[in-house]
C-alpha cells in the first residue's frame, strides 16, 4: 500500500513527540524497518489516544469502533490505519492483534481494578504483547516460533509501565494493581494513601519489577530471529525500559514520582548491552523452545495459537 510523504512525516512526528525510547531505538534499524517500525507506532498510538483524549466516553467507544471497522476494510481510510495495514498486510497474526490491541485500550474505558497477576497479565497481552506481535512483522519475521517472546518482551515492558505509573493512573482512576497484591484499594486512596496502604503499594510495585524479569529475559531470547540490524534496536530499546524498574523501586514511597531513564543514560545501557550481549551464543542461536509457563495467563486467546508449537 502506497502511503503519500506527508503521512510518514506525521507518523515520525508522533514517534518523536510521544515515544522516547523507540526513538532512540530506531536509530538503530535500516531504512525500511524504521519506517515500518514508525508507522506501526503512529498507529498504535492512535489507538491508545482515541480512548485517552476523548471528550466522553461514548465518543471514545465510537472512534474505536470506527478504527475497529477500517482496519477490516480493503482501502482503509484513516491515515494511521493505511499505516498498519501497509506494514501488517493481511497476516492473520497481525490482524488478530490490532483487534486485540483495540479490545485492551477499550477495556480502560470499563472500570479498571484487576483482581488478580493472571488478569493482569492477560491485560499486557493486550495493549503491549500484541505490540510485540505486530513489531515482528514489521520486521519482516513471520516465523511463529519469534511471536511468543515477542508478546513477552512486551508484557515485560507493560508491567515496567504499571510499576511506574501507579500514582499517575490513580489520578485516570484506574487501579492496575491486582487485589491480590494490594487488596480492593480505590483509586482515590491510592493517590492519598494512608501508611499500611502506602507499604502494600511499594511491595506491588517490587513485585510487579521483578514479575517483569523473566518476561524481559524471554524477549532478549527471541532477538535471535530478527535481521541483524533490528536486533540491536530492540535490544537498546529493552534494556532502557527495562532500567525503568529498579529507578521506580528506588524511589520507595514516593510513589507521585516518576521514575525516567535520560538520554545519556539510554546511550550507556544501549551501549554497554552491545558490547555484551552478542557474546552470548543466544544473540545468534535460536532457544529450543519458548517457556510456555509465561503464557499460562494466555491459554484461551485465539491469537497463541499461532505459537502453541513453540511451546515446550
Amino acid at each position: 500500500m502506497h502511503l503519500a510523504e506527508e503521512e510518514l512525516a506525521a507518523a515520525d512526528a508522533v514517534l518523536k513527540a510521544h515515544g522516547r525510547t523507540f526513538h532512540w531505538a530506531r536509530r538503530f534499524l535500516g531504512q525500511r524497518h524504521a519506517v515500518r517500525a514508525t508507522l506501526l507506532y503512529s498507529f498504535c498510538r492512535f489507538v491508545d489516544d482515541a480512548a485517552d483524549e476523548a471528550s466522553s466516553e461514548d465518543e471514545a467507544r465510537a472512534t474505536l469502533a470506527a478504527i475497529r471497522e477500517d482496519l477490516q476494510r480493503e482501502r482503509p481510510t484513516l491515515a494511521e490505519v493505511r499505516g498498519a495495514r501497509a506494514v501488517l498486510g493481511t497476516h492473520p497474526v497481525g490482524r488478530q492483534a490490532a483487534l486485540d490491541l483495540l479490545a485492551g485500550v477499550e477495556s480502560d474505558l470499563d472500570e479498571v481494578a484487576f483482581a488478580t497477576v493472571e488478569d493482569l497479565i492477560q491485560y499486557a497481552y493486550r495493549v503491549a504483547g500484541t505490540v510485540g506481535l505486530m513489531m515482528c512483522l514489521a520486521l519482516d519475521q513471520d516465523d511463529p516460533a519469534a511471536f511468543p517472546h515477542a508478546v513477552d518482551l512486551g508484557i515485560a515492558m507493560q508491567l515496567t509501565n504499571i510499576a511506574r505509573d501507579i500514582h499517575e493512573d490513580a489520578t485516570l482512576g484506574r487501579r492496575y494493581l491486582p487485589a491480590e497484591l494490594v487488596g480492593d484499594l480505590a483509586p482515590a486512596r491510592i493517590r492519598q494513601p494512608g501508611a499500611e496502604e502506602r507499604a502494600r503499594l511499594v511491595a506491588a510495585r517490587e513485585a510487579l519489577v521483578a514479575a517483569a524479569e523473566p518476561y524481559y529475559q524471554s524477549g532478549e531470547r527471541g532477538l535471535c530471529y530478527l535481521p541483524l540490524g533490528a536486533r540491536f534496536a530492540i535490544l537498546a530499546a529493552s534494556r532502557s525500559y527495562r532500567a525503568i524498574g529498579p529507578r521506580a523501586v528506588a524511589l520507595g514511597e514516593r510513589l507521585d514520582v516518576r521514575a525516567r531513564v535520560g538520554g545519556l543514560s539510554k546511550a550507556g545501557i544501549s551501549l554497554g548491552a552491545f558490547a555484551s550481549r552478542p557474546l552470548s551464543p543466544g544473540f545468534w542461536r535460536r532457544p529450543r523452545a519458548h517457556d510456555a509457563s509465561l503464557h499460562g495467563a494466555l491459554a484461551d486467546l485465539e491469537v497463541t495459537s499461532a505459537w502453541g508449537a513453540g511451546h515446550a
